[in-house]
């Protein structure tokens, strides 16, 4: 057989033969970047899918920005149209200085809510996860009207999914100054990486690049004042679960709570607790730390098309 009769061979072969393993279909050909002015600051976010499908907006956590979703989504944009914002102070929007914008989780779900409504976005489905959840549960009690279906993961809303170390985050919200190591610790190299691989069995299926990235913007000019303001206005959403877990049991959207059980800062109580006022929700717990979408992102996109198209959103 001559060398170009077997090359002809192995190629036929090799398309011959199916994958053994289907997966999803994905394309990143929608995904657009966008800057608007929102109360006078500049406010990025991704956007992907059909305009005219039902949307999920995707609300990122710390210290992350929409950066977090880009391998989840195309794997929704085929069927969905997806937001992505970045939070004023995180990842392309602008970080104004805590003397020219309040950095609360009041201030940010308003800003954000205020993006939605210039963007004529009416009917949402919410992705929550750390930071995202207070901004997006404020969002959900204001306007329990545009919610259609809320995906929570490791995105808390009770005492009890409260791991060991708020208790000294507890402390710096009693005197911030006389505690300031607690702030020191929260923005360090050290747990800037621990947030992403702290519990994971596949170590290798993280990229390094993921924490250098967000340390590198954590040591930015200003972003020390910036996110010691958030973490001492913490405090209100821990003061805000009661109003939250209310406004659930009364309204009763469809919820989807998927969480990295390896989680050591939003612990698995806290994921179990949505059942306790919301009988009829879905829970997973996964086989991932505090960043579940690094390690699972493919099994949250499958959870999330399943779990939508079962309340036909």
């Amino acid at each position: 057989m001559s060398a170009e009769t077997f090359l002809k061979a192995a190629a036929a072969s090799i398309v011959g033969h199916p994958k053994k393993a289907t997966s999803l279909e994905s394309t990143s050909a929608t995904t657009t970047y966008h800057r608007v002015t929102v109360d006078g600051v500049g406010v990025f976010y991704r956007e992907a899918g059909p305009k005219d499908a039902p949307t999920i907006v995707l609300l990122h956590g710390f210290p992350s920005s929409s950066r977090e979703f880009d391998t989840l989504i195309p794997l929704l944009a085929t069927r969905y149209h997806l937001v992505a914002p970045d939070f004023p102070g995180f990842g392309q929007s602008d970080a104004p200085p805590p003397s020219s914008y309040a950095y609360t989780f009041d201030n940010l779900a308003k800003t954000t809510n205020t993006l939605l409504d210039q963007l004529k976005i009416k009917k949402y489905t919410l992705f929550l996860h750390d930071y995202g959840g207070p901004v997006g549960f404020r969002i959900a009690l204001a306007h329990p009207e545009r919610l259609q279906a809320l995906i929570i993961k490791n995105a808390n809303a009770y005492q009890e999914g409260l791991g060991a170390k708020w208790a000294g985050i507890a402390r710096y919200w009693d005197d911030p100054k006389a505690h300031r190591e607690v702030f020191d610790a929260f923005v360090s190299f050290a747990a800037t990486e621990q947030r992403h691989t702290l519990g994971t069995s596949h170590p290798e299926r993280y990229n390094p690049d993921t924490w250098t990235d967000e340390y590198a913007h954590l040591s930015r000019p200003g972003q020390r004042e910036i996110q010691a303001d958030l973490l001492y206005d913490y405090r209100t959403n821990v003061a805000s679960y009661p109003a939250w877990q209310a406004s659930l049991r009364e309204r009763a959207p469809p919820v989807l709570v998927v969480w990295g059980r390896n989680d050591p800062s939003f612990i698995v109580p806290g994921a179990e607790a949505f059942k306790r006022d919301l009988p009829d929700c879905e829970i997973h717990l996964l086989d991932a730390g505090h960043f579940a979408l690094d390690e699972k992102n493919d099994d949250i996109a499958s959870l999330v098309l399943a779990f939508l198209a079962k309340y036909s959103v």
